[in-house]
């Protein structure tokens, strides 16, 4: 099958990074692209034409920290620090644990967050879920559930589920952790036997790879059982870490190292890492606030981290700074992180807190950004034909409509579509040349049904964080401003 597709504006790869093409034309066939130039030259022999009009035509964008869960971060980025104590785990709960979710539920809850996915011009995904209400991590098979669907909807994924030894808890009213090792070692083993189950499946849409949860609820030794067994598979690793003071000084106490040193001594420093976020390392003003090395291991190493600007920006904290990592060489990916799984947004938020921290409209790097969401992604993941749009690589797509009123009049593609638009925009995903998305419709998706169904498994989770309260639940969740006809006390409970 060839297609032709035609666009006003084409985002194409000079061989060292992205180039605008004007009244473009991309080629695909099968799952290839086959041509990339002027409309004007491009073969007229295809099979099928998508002419796209007064759209933005760029590589697939790359998510290393999507969301596959019903989204906490409405409920939590609001509060103030005891507050955000109370939605984490009680020591109580630790012991009488049990999932939020039926087993059908769960499986409900990630293929709508795939077709979210899709709906905003992600191509390419590595997912990240929320333990909270989950009796202790994912399955391998919640995984096999979530990727028969993904493969069947079309988008690639880059799979495992998640695993720990150790919970965040709420005891005698402060943060701390609590371990159950044995979960960690079956949850290992489970990640393995889902690995070489998914690799047996030869499927090119599905890598499987390691995704365990945050650094400090895994013990040494299940990092170090990590490192072997992803260097034995050739695996790629996404370790959460870096992203916290806490993380840090829990570490610190513990193990008489930092969080980075601990990624070394157990032999996970390598070029298959991928760690989302990356902000706490020496040169954050909240660590030592100058650069003692941090950034050259990383880069040494040849790890890749995650930035999640929009997710970051929302909690309070992000890169210190963008500019000053790439400079150092560090390679960089984005990551959504949380609702809406909007790469556009993400741009736009990381471009205008960069420029804040500087103190400089010149450190608004638009252009590194949206190399983050392509090459930096394909460049973690390993894969030197995603992220692009150049002949022989894969036909990985995204299109944005520019042709809405509310843009007013087009300068600059992407300036534009950062400036006025959002992930919205994308009128077209396609994964290996296969079209998933057209116009905001999915073949074979209810989005009314998928509306409905996210609506009612919101409110299962919002109830949830009521029976693993350590103060008894109640008023967790106050609104912006009172109800008509109620009061709100100090503490946010209802009178």
């Amino acid at each position: 099958m060839r297609t032709l597709i035609t666009a006003d504006h084409v985002l194409a790869f000079d061989g060292t990074s992205h180039t605008e093409l004007r009244d473009g034309a991309v080629l695909v066939e099968d799952d290839r692209i086959a041509f990339v130039g002027p409309r004007a030259e491009a073969p007229q022999d295809a099979d099928r034409s998508v002419e796209l009009g007064e759209s933005l035509l760029m590589p697939g964008l790359i998510d290393l920290d999507a969301l596959t869960d019903i989204d906490h971060l409405i409920l939590d980025s609001w509060s103030a620090p005891e507050h955000a104590r109370r939605l984490q785990w009680s020591a109580d709960w630790f012991a009488r644990r049990q999932h939020v979710f039926s087993t059908e539920q769960r499986r409900r809850i990630r293929e709508i967050a795939l077709v979210q996915l899709a709906l905003h011009g992600i191509t390419s995904y590595m997912p990240i879920a929320s333990e909270v209400h989950s009796a202790w991590a994912e399955t391998a098979d919640d995984f096999y559930a979530m990727a028969e669907f993904s493969r069947a909807l079309g988008l690639r994924g880059f799979l495992g589920p998640s695993y720990r030894s150790g919970v965040n808890v709420v005891q005698d009213g402060r943060r701390a952790l609590l371990f159950d090792e044995p979960e960690g070692a079956a949850g290992l083993a489970d990640a393995i036997r889902f690995h070489d189950t998914l690799r047996s499946w030869a499927d090119p849409l599905l890598t499987p790879v390691f995704l365990p949860c945050r650094i400090e609820t895994l013990t040494p030794a299940l990092l170090a059982a990590t490192a072997d067994a992803a260097r034995e598979r050739g695996a790629l690793v996404r370790l959460h870490a870096l992203q916290g003071d806490f993380e840090r000084d829990w570490i610190l106490e513990q193990y008489g190292c930092t969080p980075l040193e601990l990624i070394r001594r157990q032999g996970l420093l390598d070029d298959r890492l991928i760690i989302p976020h990356g902000v706490f390392l020496d040169v954050n003003p909240r660590v030592w606030g100058e650069d003692r090395g941090d950034l050259a291991t990383l880069v040494d190493a040849g790890v890749s981290i995650v930035h999640c600007p929009l997710t970051n920006a929302r909690y309070g904290s992000e890169l210190e700074t963008f500019g000053r990592y790439r400079d150092a060489g560090v390679n960089i990916s984005l990551g959504t992180d949380s609702f809406p799984p909007d790469l556009i947004r993400g741009i736009d938020t990381g471009v205008s807190v960069a420029k804040v921290q500087n103190h400089s409209l010149a450190a608004g790097d638009l252009a590194g950004y949206v190399e983050a969401a392509t090459l930096g992604g394909a460049r973690a993941l390993h894969r030197p034909d995603l992220g692009r749009i150049a002949e022989g690589s894969a036909a990985d797509l995204t299109a944005f409509r520019l042709s809405d009123v509310r843009f007013g009049p087009i300068e600059d593609p992407l300036r534009n579509l950062v400036l006025a638009g959002s992930a919205r925009d994308a009128c077209l995903t396609m994964v290996a040349g296969r079209v998933v998305m057209r116009d905001g419709a999915i073949d074979g998706v209810d989005l009314d049904a998928v509306r409905a169904d996210s609506q009612v498994l919101f409110d299962i989770m919002r109830a949830g964080y009521d029976e693993r309260d350590h103060l008894g639940g109640g008023g967790l969740f106050p609104p912006v401003f009172p109800l008509a006809g109620e009061e709100m006390t100090v503490d946010g409970a209802r009178s």
